[in-house]
């Protein structure tokens, strides 16, 4: 049996070291200084976007990157290269990556400005890795093995999200399926090596279900989105749990600035019972402080419908100030404004 280092936490230690009430504001309240940018990022010529979770901002601050599934929801099949950076105006100018990912779903840049994306799905010797790519779209760094579901220091099993540490250090949040495959975050050296890994299926703190999004504040604390369970998860470096928040709604996505400021997307809350069940909760993107929890701002999902998912699930931020939102459901890339 492969070793596994998992930290686990009881819910009493949460109501013990924790205190995540709204953060002075009702769920829903904050004004929206907003607004909506379509069509903001032009694709070549008869091609069409697919869907997309994966996007992040260069270090230049201005470019945006987004993993887009090649015009539908998955590459499988398909030549078009899902990698597109986009300069400040929306042209697209640099692609890559045509044949290698099927699933692209979280992204990062780290700052070097290399590009690390997960494939968060597998099928035919594909899928269930995570690639750093240069910005020409070399490949620099494989993890993971390549249409190999597992659960070990080398395997994923849907891999969601990746952030990288100001010292290089390589997290991974793996697992898509309520209660069922993987629920982790795993953590390497800046080399690829394992160092450890934490979490498991429930709801106490350092148990996940669904890790979907990854990001570091100012303080090199990490930023879990535990997407089935409504909340923010926050721990040190080495797994320790610090906090939990569930002001930011239900998490698909988690950006931090170097300002630390904190955008967070909901695509799934509901009032009705099952999958996305969190009542009282719309969707749509809420800004605030990683530093304090306090929420300030809330752009709206303008049409949530009845799916599982609506709007944006990846989101990111330019040195500007202008929001970008990753949306799966509708196949879009969004661009807000201040008004």
């Amino acid at each position: 049996m492969l070793h596994r280092t998992l930290l686990r936490f009881t819910l009493s230690a949460v109501v013990a070291t924790t205190a995540y009430a709204q953060k002075d504001a009702a769920p829903n309240s904050q004004p929206n200084p907003y607004a909506t940018v379509e069509n903001w990022a032009k694709l070549p010529e008869g091609r069409t976007w697919g869907s997309t979770s994966a996007v992040a901002v260069d270090r230049d601050g201005k470019s945006i990157w987004v993993g887009e599934r090649c015009g539908a929801n998955s590459c499988a099949g398909k030549t078009d290269p899902p990698i597109l950076k986009f300069d400040s105006s929306g042209k697209l100018v640099k692609s890559f990556g045509e044949g290698m990912l099927l699933f692209p779903h979280g992204m990062a840049v780290d700052k070097d400005g290399n590009i690390w994306v997960t494939d968060g799905q597998g099928a035919a010797g594909k899928g269930h890795q995570v690639f750093k790519f240069n910005p020409e779209g070399k490949v620099l760094m494989t993890l993971g093995k390549a249409g190999v579901a597992g659960d070990g220091p080398d395997t994923f099993n849907q891999p969601n999200a990746v952030a990288i540490a100001p010292n290089g250090d390589i997290f991974i949040s793996d697992g898509h399926t309520p209660r069922t495959g993987n629920a982790r975050v795993v953590k390497f050296s800046k080399d690829g090596k394992f160092i450890r890994q934490w979490g498991g299926h429930g709801s106490a703190a350092g148990e996940f279900e669904v890790p979907h999004a990854l990001a570091f504040d100012s303080k090199g604390r990490l930023f879990v989105g535990d997407r089935a369970n409504n909340r923010i998860q926050i721990f040190d470096q080495d797994g320790k749990f610090l906090d939990q928040w569930i002001q930011f709604s239900r998490p698909s996505g988690i950006f931090i600035d170097k300002n630390d400021m904190i955008y967070v997307t909901d695509s799934e809350s509901t009032d009705r019972d099952g999958y996305g069940h969190n009542p009282g909760w719309k969707r749509g993107i809420r800004i605030g402080s990683a530093k304090d929890g306090k929420v300030t701002a809330f752009i709206p999902d303008p049409s949530p419908g009845s799916g599982a998912t609506s709007a944006a699930e990846g989101v990111a931020a330019d040195a500007a100030g202008n929001v970008y939102g990753a949306e799966v459901g509708p196949k879009a890339l969004k661009r807000y404004v201040k008004k």
